[in-house]
Protein backbone atom coordinates (compact mmCIF):
# COMPACT_ATOMS: atom_id res chain seq x y z
CA UNK A 1 0.00 0.00 0.00
CA UNK A 2 2.95 2.30 0.74
CA UNK A 3 4.74 1.32 -2.61
CA UNK A 4 7.87 -0.51 -0.85
CA UNK A 5 9.09 -3.57 -1.02
CA UNK A 6 9.50 -4.30 2.38
CA UNK A 7 12.42 -7.69 3.48
CA UNK A 8 11.20 -9.16 7.17
CA UNK A 9 13.72 -10.36 9.44
CA UNK A 10 12.28 -12.58 12.02
CA UNK A 11 13.91 -11.83 15.69
CA UNK A 12 11.53 -14.05 17.73
CA UNK A 13 8.65 -16.05 18.04
CA UNK A 14 5.58 -15.29 20.23
CA UNK A 15 2.27 -16.91 20.89
CA UNK A 16 -0.24 -14.47 22.55
CA UNK A 17 -3.73 -12.89 22.26
CA UNK A 18 -4.69 -9.63 23.35
CA UNK A 19 -4.35 -10.30 26.88
CA UNK A 20 -1.38 -12.07 27.48
CA UNK A 21 1.84 -13.40 26.39
CA UNK A 22 2.09 -17.37 26.38
CA UNK A 23 5.54 -18.21 25.21
CA UNK A 24 8.27 -16.21 23.52
CA UNK A 25 10.85 -18.13 21.76
CA UNK A 26 14.24 -16.25 20.44
CA UNK A 27 15.68 -16.38 17.12
CA UNK A 28 19.91 -17.14 17.70
CA UNK A 29 21.60 -13.90 17.28
CA UNK A 30 23.62 -15.45 14.64
CA UNK A 31 20.42 -16.46 12.39
CA UNK A 32 19.15 -13.29 12.96
CA UNK A 33 22.07 -11.24 11.77
CA UNK A 34 22.59 -13.84 8.62
CA UNK A 35 19.20 -13.11 7.95
CA UNK A 36 19.36 -9.07 8.22
CA UNK A 37 22.68 -9.67 5.69
CA UNK A 38 20.62 -11.68 3.37
CA UNK A 39 17.73 -9.02 3.04
CA UNK A 40 20.04 -6.06 3.19
CA UNK A 41 21.84 -8.33 0.05
CA UNK A 42 19.04 -8.62 -1.84
CA UNK A 43 19.22 -5.33 -3.40
CA UNK A 44 18.95 -1.62 -2.61
CA UNK A 45 17.90 -0.30 0.65
CA UNK A 46 16.19 2.85 0.91
CA UNK A 47 15.39 2.70 4.95
CA UNK A 48 15.78 0.28 7.74
CA UNK A 49 13.44 -0.55 10.40
CA UNK A 50 13.96 -2.23 13.58
CA UNK A 51 11.38 -3.73 16.36
CA UNK A 52 11.04 -6.50 18.81
CA UNK A 53 14.94 -7.74 19.60
CA UNK A 54 14.58 -9.91 22.82
CA UNK A 55 18.03 -9.34 24.00
CA UNK A 56 21.43 -7.58 24.54
CA UNK A 57 22.92 -10.20 21.97
CA UNK A 58 20.61 -9.71 19.05
CA UNK A 59 20.75 -5.75 19.50
CA UNK A 60 25.24 -6.35 19.25
CA UNK A 61 24.13 -9.14 16.09
CA UNK A 62 21.76 -6.00 14.45
CA UNK A 63 24.08 -3.40 15.31
CA UNK A 64 27.37 -5.09 13.58
CA UNK A 65 25.23 -5.56 10.25
CA UNK A 66 24.62 -2.02 10.16
CA UNK A 67 27.59 -0.97 10.74
CA UNK A 68 27.69 -1.51 7.27
CA UNK A 69 24.61 0.61 6.20
CA UNK A 70 25.32 3.85 8.36
CA UNK A 71 23.76 6.71 5.71
CA UNK A 72 20.22 4.52 5.29
CA UNK A 73 17.92 5.64 7.46
CA UNK A 74 17.12 4.16 10.39
CA UNK A 75 14.10 3.28 12.22
CA UNK A 76 13.61 2.37 15.68
CA UNK A 77 10.51 0.84 17.61
CA UNK A 78 11.90 0.08 21.08
CA UNK A 79 9.84 -2.87 21.97
CA UNK A 80 9.81 -3.37 25.75
CA UNK A 81 6.82 -4.54 26.76
CA UNK A 82 3.42 -6.33 24.85
CA UNK A 83 0.43 -4.54 25.16
CA UNK A 84 -0.71 -6.69 28.39
CA UNK A 85 2.66 -5.61 29.93
CA UNK A 86 5.12 -8.49 29.36
CA UNK A 87 8.84 -7.85 29.50
CA UNK A 88 10.31 -7.99 25.75
CA UNK A 89 13.13 -6.52 25.91
CA UNK A 90 15.46 -7.58 28.44
CA UNK A 91 18.17 -5.26 30.64
CA UNK A 92 20.84 -6.08 28.79
CA UNK A 93 19.18 -4.74 25.60
CA UNK A 94 18.14 -1.88 26.95
CA UNK A 95 21.21 -0.85 27.62
CA UNK A 96 22.40 -2.09 24.06
CA UNK A 97 19.83 -0.48 22.59
CA UNK A 98 20.94 2.70 24.09
CA UNK A 99 24.46 2.19 23.24
CA UNK A 100 24.77 0.42 20.25
CA UNK A 101 21.63 1.52 17.96
CA UNK A 102 20.04 4.45 19.53
CA UNK A 103 23.33 6.23 18.97
CA UNK A 104 22.99 6.02 15.23
CA UNK A 105 19.32 6.18 14.39
CA UNK A 106 17.61 8.58 12.29
CA UNK A 107 14.20 8.35 14.53
CA UNK A 108 13.26 6.07 18.05
CA UNK A 109 9.62 5.64 18.36
CA UNK A 110 8.85 5.22 21.66
CA UNK A 111 5.67 5.14 23.06
CA UNK A 112 5.09 6.86 26.69
CA UNK A 113 5.84 3.68 29.56
CA UNK A 114 8.65 2.87 26.44
CA UNK A 115 10.04 6.47 26.49
CA UNK A 116 9.91 6.20 30.73
CA UNK A 117 11.74 3.39 30.82
CA UNK A 118 14.07 4.18 28.52
CA UNK A 119 14.96 7.76 29.90
CA UNK A 120 13.20 7.15 33.71
CA UNK A 121 11.68 10.60 33.16
CA UNK A 122 7.68 11.30 33.08
CA UNK A 123 7.80 14.36 30.97
CA UNK A 124 8.18 14.23 26.80
CA UNK A 125 10.43 17.22 26.83
CA UNK A 126 12.89 15.33 29.35
CA UNK A 127 12.66 12.31 27.76
CA UNK A 128 13.56 13.83 24.26
CA UNK A 129 16.34 15.63 25.33
CA UNK A 130 17.61 12.46 27.50
CA UNK A 131 17.54 10.53 24.02
CA UNK A 132 18.95 12.86 22.06
CA UNK A 133 21.44 13.43 23.83
CA UNK A 134 22.08 9.44 23.63
CA UNK A 135 22.93 10.41 19.55
CA UNK A 136 19.42 9.79 17.91
CA UNK A 137 18.83 12.60 15.19
CA UNK A 138 15.35 13.01 16.62
CA UNK A 139 12.57 11.22 19.00
CA UNK A 140 8.77 10.52 18.28
CA UNK A 141 7.20 9.84 21.71
CA UNK A 142 3.63 8.64 20.88
CA UNK A 143 0.79 9.39 22.68
CA UNK A 144 -1.89 6.80 22.30
CA UNK A 145 -1.08 5.52 25.95
CA UNK A 146 -1.45 9.46 27.15
CA UNK A 147 -4.92 11.02 28.30
CA UNK A 148 -7.70 13.45 26.30
CA UNK A 149 -9.75 12.62 23.68
CA UNK A 150 -6.82 13.01 21.15
CA UNK A 151 -3.79 11.00 20.08
CA UNK A 152 -0.68 13.68 20.16
CA UNK A 153 2.74 12.24 19.10
CA UNK A 154 5.51 14.82 19.52
CA UNK A 155 8.54 14.79 16.86
CA UNK A 156 11.35 16.18 18.76
CA UNK A 157 14.63 17.29 16.36
CA UNK A 158 17.76 18.98 18.23
CA UNK A 159 17.74 22.51 18.65
CA UNK A 160 13.94 22.74 16.70
CA UNK A 161 10.31 23.24 18.43
CA UNK A 162 8.60 19.81 19.11
CA UNK A 163 6.21 19.35 16.10
CA UNK A 164 2.80 17.64 16.89
CA UNK A 165 0.79 15.09 15.02
CA UNK A 166 -3.04 14.91 16.29
CA UNK A 167 -5.78 12.98 15.42
CA UNK A 168 -9.13 11.74 16.93
CA UNK A 169 -8.51 8.89 20.09
CA UNK A 170 -10.84 5.28 18.84
CA UNK A 171 -12.20 3.90 22.03
CA UNK A 172 -10.78 0.60 20.92
CA UNK A 173 -8.16 -1.18 22.33
CA UNK A 174 -5.85 -2.63 19.23
CA UNK A 175 -1.91 -4.58 18.71
CA UNK A 176 0.42 -3.33 16.27
CA UNK A 177 -0.22 -0.04 16.15
CA UNK A 178 3.27 1.03 16.89
CA UNK A 179 4.58 -1.39 14.49
CA UNK A 180 3.14 -0.23 12.14
CA UNK A 181 3.41 3.02 12.34
CA UNK A 182 7.25 2.76 12.70
CA UNK A 183 6.96 0.94 9.37
CA UNK A 184 5.52 3.18 7.77
CA UNK A 185 7.17 5.95 9.00
CA UNK A 186 10.76 3.84 7.56
CA UNK A 187 8.59 3.40 4.02
CA UNK A 188 7.89 7.95 3.73
CA UNK A 189 11.72 8.32 4.77
CA UNK A 190 12.76 5.39 2.17
CA UNK A 191 10.38 7.39 -0.39
CA UNK A 192 12.41 10.39 0.05
CA UNK A 193 10.22 12.59 2.30
CA UNK A 194 11.36 14.29 5.27
CA UNK A 195 11.18 13.42 8.76
CA UNK A 196 8.43 15.87 9.44
CA UNK A 197 6.72 14.64 6.49
CA UNK A 198 6.63 10.77 7.25
CA UNK A 199 5.73 10.89 10.27
CA UNK A 200 3.08 12.92 9.40
CA UNK A 201 2.01 10.47 6.42
CA UNK A 202 2.17 7.66 9.04
CA UNK A 203 0.04 8.89 11.60
CA UNK A 204 -2.42 9.57 9.33
CA UNK A 205 -2.05 5.83 7.56
CA UNK A 206 -1.94 4.52 10.74
CA UNK A 207 -5.22 6.35 11.98
CA UNK A 208 -7.45 5.47 8.77
CA UNK A 209 -6.24 1.67 9.37
CA UNK A 210 -7.44 1.70 12.96
CA UNK A 211 -10.56 3.66 11.56
CA UNK A 212 -11.67 0.52 9.34
CA UNK A 213 -10.55 -2.17 11.87
CA UNK A 214 -12.80 -0.42 14.81
CA UNK A 215 -15.90 -0.10 12.40
CA UNK A 216 -15.24 -3.92 11.45
CA UNK A 217 -15.81 -5.06 15.85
Amino acid sequence: ELGCEARPVITAVTAQTDQAVHAVTAISPDHVAQQLSSALATGPVSAIKTGMLQSGETVLAVAEVLADFVTVPLVIDPVLASSSGTQLLNPDGINALKSHLLSRCTLVTPNLPEAAMLTGNELPEAQAEHLLDLGTEAVLIKGGHGPGDRSIDLLFQDGQPATEFAVPRLNASLRGTGCMLASAIAAHLGLGHSREQACSLAKDFVAHKLQQAASEV
